[in-house]
């Protein structure tokens, strides 16, 4: 064909709608994640404690198996309250190692490589492209926490019945509220820390400090001060004072329940407020 007979052609096929654009984002850093063979080792461990929680159940009831254990399952562990705030517990602490391991490099990797000023002269928001950055650990932690945990829930409420779901109708509420307050801190958290820090391992020691460092500084504050406010800055703290509400569950509480939501929400606030700082297009460097 002629040079002079080739012209412009618009793009005919069928355009993806602008509500679902921000998905292409975590498509293909799973492509990029579960290239890692370290990282499916750890995602594939997440499950685990998960797959031992409805042994449990399933045991619970089945007499057979009890009576060739010769175990008093039923009463080692008991399924109530208190079983599944471990449940979450545990998964959580497996949710901040998922967060560890890929939370550094989300943004990172494109404010290094001046890739910004490519999503962003696109029809791509600044909001689209954080959501798209942060759904990556959504869906992960959420594969591993509250999904697992509803699972767990509602294999014992159908072997037990629908008199035990009614009583403990509250689980549901908890496991939800209590993953998803621990999901969003840690996919905004380390979001934050990604786009202002461009060494990973340097933020991985600045998101593995901040939820271990104030917990000394808050000790050190009740040892000289007499009080228990010093918690207040500590995320582990805010977080096992929101779980053991949630799931009426007797353990030591530092601060009261409405300051460990507030200070949630406002650290999430402050690291969403630091990601639009950082997320634009260009950067004048005086």
């Amino acid at each position: 064909m002629a040079v002079f007979e080739q012209k412009y052609k618009p793009y005919t096929d069928e355009l993806t709608p602008s509500w679902s654009r921000f998905l292409v984002l975590p498509r293909y850093a799973y492509q990029e994640i579960f290239q890692s063979r370290l990282f499916l080792a750890l995602f594939v461990t997440c499950f685990v404690y998960p797959l031992a929680c409805m042994l449990i159940v399933y045991l619970h009831h089945n007499a057979t198996a009890l009576a060739m254990l010769q175990i008093p399952i039923d009463k080692i562990i008991p399924i109530d309250l208190d079983f599944f705030y471990y449940f979450v517990v545990v998964q959580s602490t497996f949710g901040f190692f998922i967060t560890m391991f890929i939370g550094p490099t989300l943004v990172a990797q494109d404010v290094n490589n001046n890739g910004l000023a490519l999503y962003l002269c696109r029809p791509f928001s600044r909001f689209e492209y954080i959501l798209g950055k942060m759904s990556v650990l959504l869906t992960l932690l959420s594969l591993i926490t509250w999904l697992p945990g509803m699972l767990v829930f509602f294999l014992q409420s159908y072997l037990e019945g629908m008199s035990w779901l009614v009583s403990n109708i509250r689980v549901v509420g908890a496991i939800l509220l209590g993953s998803g307050i621990w999901i969003l801190l840690l996919a905004l958290m380390a979001q934050a820390i990604s786009a202002w820090v461009k060494w990973r391992v340097a933020a991985m020691g600045i998101l593995l400090g901040i939820f271990f460092i104030p917990n000394a500084i808050a000790a050190m504050i009740k040892g000289i001060f007499q009080t228990q406010w010093g918690y207040i800055i500590s995320t582990r703290s805010l977080m096992r004072t929101v779980l053991a509400d949630l799931f009426n569950h007797s353990t030591r509480i530092e601060v009261p329940v409405w300051s460990a939501w507030t200070a949630l929400l406002v650290i999430c606030v402050i690291c969403l407020l630091l990601l639009f700082r950082k997320v634009k297009a260009y950067e004048v460097i005086s």
